[in-house]
């Protein structure tokens, strides 16, 4: 047996899992001041803050922390109570870009942001 194979296999070796949600059409700047609010909570009280914060980005963000959860059940047999939320951040993502109509037949450009947001859940020690 290798020396990886005997960390891989020991109790302290972390599990720690990860979901994304890609191309999201939401600002990064809006989806970043709920991710600061969940950051190191874990994952009941990150529920229960995403369930009654009054912005759009969290539905989106719960939705992401339950499929964590599930990949960290699924993987590792890990149960939702003692997870706790390791790193969550928000990357920009590509910009679509549209025209609306102005006075004078100009065209007005319109920019619609989307991002990328990660969690990192990991079990508590």
């Amino acid at each position: 047996m290798s020396s990886i194979e005997q960390v891989l296999d020991t109790e302290f070796y972390l599990k720690e899992v990860i979901a994304k949600g890609k191309f999201i059409r939401m600002s990064p700047t809006k989806v970043e001041r709920v991710l600061n609010q969940i950051r190191g909570k874990s994952f009941a009280e990150a529920s229960k803050i995403l369930t009654f914060m009054p912005y759009k980005s969290c539905e989106t963000i719960n939705k992401i922390l339950v499929s964590a959860a599930s990949n960290a059940k699924n993987k590792y047999n890990l149960a939702k109570k003692d997870l706790i939320i390791i790193t969550a951040f928000v990357d920009k993502g590509p910009t679509l870009k549209r025209f609306r109509p102005r006075s004078q037949g100009r065209g007005f450009r319109i920019q619609k942001p989307t991002c990328h947001i990660t969690l990192l859940l990991s079990p508590v020690e």
